[in-house]
């Protein structure tokens, strides 16, 4: 009877044993499936980290070149910096750009390349055949032209452009307020339409400045985008005006 009672409790031994050890295992295989994520969620965050802090130099360059240009253009604006000081193509262009808002032909006149003079385009494609050419002193004299002229023909329906100066830049010069953009876009093309756009081939040693919106109602889904581009041309170590050519969706 002792030895059955012995075998019993050996018995009860080894289940417990067999038992404690299927749980120990267990646990085992559960703290490795735990480690292991938890190094997986390190890397992951160990890889955020650096994004996030690449992210933030990103953002703080940013920021300090838009404060950078927004001074500039507020010296430029209050007359404290003249951009023959700053020498920038940019900074070239917002001040153009201001005096283009402020419809001050005169001091615009000052910028036309001598030679050159200013084309305008009511489009991307710039046709040097029949695109308006201006001289300085005929740009000077723009606030006080009545004349009729044709720009070109119109996108989609090809009826003659035939209007006033003024009208002409109420609808393809400063049909938005391109003196605060929403984009620009320094010797990069922001946005075209279906239109050919050749003014790199008419002006192939011009730089230039696009001044971008990229659309007002969202139910045209960005159609509604305009831009208005500043070409200009080295003239003895200055940048001279010589094409303001306005962009929207075309056909």
């Amino acid at each position: 009877m002792k030895k059955i009672i012995g075998i019993i409790v050996l018995l009860l031994v080894l289940t417990g044993c067999q038992s404690n050890s299927t749980e120990l295992d267990r646990v085992r295989e559960e703290r490795d499936v735990l480690e292991r994520h938890l190094t997986e969620v390190e890397t992951e965050n160990t890889v955020l980290q650096e994004e996030l802090s690449k992210a933030e130099e990103d953002v703080a360059q940013m920021t300090q070149q838009v404060d950078e240009l927004t001074t500039t253009l507020e010296n430029i604006q209050n007359g404290t910096l003249k951009v023959s000081e700053s020498g920038q193509l940019i900074q070239t262009a917002f001040e153009v750009m201001h005096l283009l808002k402020e419809q001050d032909f005169e001091a615009l006149s000052t910028w036309v390349h001598d030679e050159e003079g200013v084309r305008f385009s009511p489009y991307f494609y710039v046709n040097p055949g029949t695109d308006i050419v201006m001289t300085a002193n005929e740009v000077a004299n723009l606030a006080q032209d009545t004349s009729i002229y044709n720009w070109g023909t119109y996108d989609g329906i090809g009826d003659p452009i035939d209007l006033t100066f003024a009208e002409y830049y109420d609808r393809f010069i400063y049909d938005q307020d391109f003196a605060n953009p929403e984009i620009v876009g320094n010797n990069t093309a922001i946005q075209v339409g279906n239109m050919y756009d050749n003014h790199d081939e008419v002006y192939p040693n011009g730089e230039f400045v696009e001044f971008h919106f990229s659309g007002f109602e969202e139910e045209y889904e960005g159609l509604d985008w305009r831009s208005l581009r500043l070409v200009f041309l080295d003239n003895a170590g200055q940048w001279k005006l010589v094409a303001i050519i306005h962009g929207e969706w075309t056909i």
